[in-house]
C-alpha cells in the first residue's frame, strides 16, 4: 500500500506563483505533460492538435482564437484553476489579448481509453473529491484538503497525473506528478490548504 503524502507548508493562498516559461514536465506511452506560457499581444502562428487534451489554466486571461478555415473568431475568458476537456478542432492561432502572461498545464492523451474506474473516489471521499469531468479517456478530479487533512484509502487502477494549484515545500504550483496504479490515501502535512487536480487514464 502506498501513501501521497504531500507538505503545504508556505503559501497559503491558490495559485499565487510567478509564471513559468514552457518545458515538457514528462512523457510516457499514455500521455505527453507540457507547460505552456501563454504571452501577451503574442499571435500563434497557425496550428492543430491530432489528440485530445485536458487543460489546467494556472492563472486567468482572455484569449482568441482565429481559425484558418474562415470560421468566426472565438474568444474565451480563463479562470485560474479551471480545468477544460479540449479536443481538436482544426487549424487555429491563439493570442492572449490581456496584459499579464499566463501558464496552461496541457496533458495530451495517447491512447483511446474506455476502461471503467473501479474503485470511487467520489463515493469513498466526497468531502474531499469533486467532479470535474469524464470522458471516454479520462476522469477528472479535484481535491481539496484543508491543513493536516487526509482522504481515506483510495485504489488507484489506472495511471493519475497529479497537478498541484498550490505551492508547498515539496511542490509549486503548476508542478504535475505521475502516480502509476496502487492503493493509498492523499495526506497534506502541511499546515495550508492543498489543491490538486487528478487526471485519471482510462487505459
Amino acid at each position: 500500500m502506498t501513501k501521497i503524502v504531500i507538505a503545504a507548508g508556505f503559501a497559503a493562498s491558490l495559485l499565487v506563483s510567478a509564471v513559468q516559461p514552457s518545458a515538457t514536465l514528462f512523457e510516457n506511452d499514455e500521455i505527453k505533460v507540457v507547460r505552456a506560457l501563454e504571452r501577451p499581444h503574442v499571435k500563434g502562428s497557425f496550428h492543430e492538435h491530432k489528440v485530445n487534451r485536458v487543460m489546467v489554466y494556472l492563472e486567468g486571461g482572455k484569449q482568441r482564437f482565429e481559425y484558418k478555415d474562415g470560421r468566426k473568431t472565438t474568444d474565451f475568458d480563463w479562470k485560474a484553476g479551471q480545468v477544460e476537456w479540449s479536443e481538436p478542432d482544426g487549424i487555429h492561432s491563439p493570442e492572449v489579448v490581456t496584459d499579464e502572461p499566463f501558464n496552461i498545464v496541457e496533458m495530451e492523451l495517447k491512447k483511446p481509453g474506455g476502461a471503467a474506474i473501479t474503485k470511487d473516489a467520489l463515493t469513498v471521499d466526497p468531502r474531499h473529491c469533486t467532479l470535474e469531468f469524464e470522458k471516454p479517456q479520462v476522469r477528472v478530479l479535484r481535491v481539496k484538503l484543508g491543513a493536516h487533512e487526509a482522504t481515506p484509502v483510495i485504489e488507484r487502477t489506472h495511471g493519475t497525473v497529479v497537478v498541484f494549484l498550490s505551492d508547498g515545500d515539496s511542490h509549486k504550483t503548476g508542478d504535475a506528478i505521475w502516480e502509476t496504479p496502487g492503493s493509498g490515501k492523499i495526506e497534506n502535512t502541511g499546515s495550508t490548504p492543498l489543491e490538486l487536480v487528478l487526471v485519471e487514464l482510462k487505459n
